[in-house]
């Protein structure tokens, strides 16, 4: 019977898993709209993009390999801050 017991209760829990919802981002940029704002200011190459807050945080590189990161407001699109 034990040796039954743990497939049973992994069976039980997979059939009552919770499918997986998509997340409504409303009205915010998406990433992709972030790196093209990024982008159009001189950013070649990215290496790292994380969303914090109302802001999407893009790193990378410009033309010439200097570090590069560049803030944009997800909501309006706005460059809020580039550092050099």
């Amino acid at each position: 019977m034990r040796n039954y017991l743990l497939p049973l209760v992994a069976a039980v829990s997979l059939g009552t898993a919770v499918p997986a919802m998509a997340y409504d981002s409303g009205d915010l940029l998406s990433m992709q709209e972030a790196l093209g704002v990024a982008t159009d200011i001189g950013l070649v190459t990215v290496s790292d993009t994380e969303f914090a807050g109302n802001e999407w945080q893009i790193e990378g590189r410009d033309l010439s390999g200097r570090y590069m990161e560049v803030d944009v407001d997800a909501i309006t699109g706005e460059v809020l801050n580039v550092d050099r």
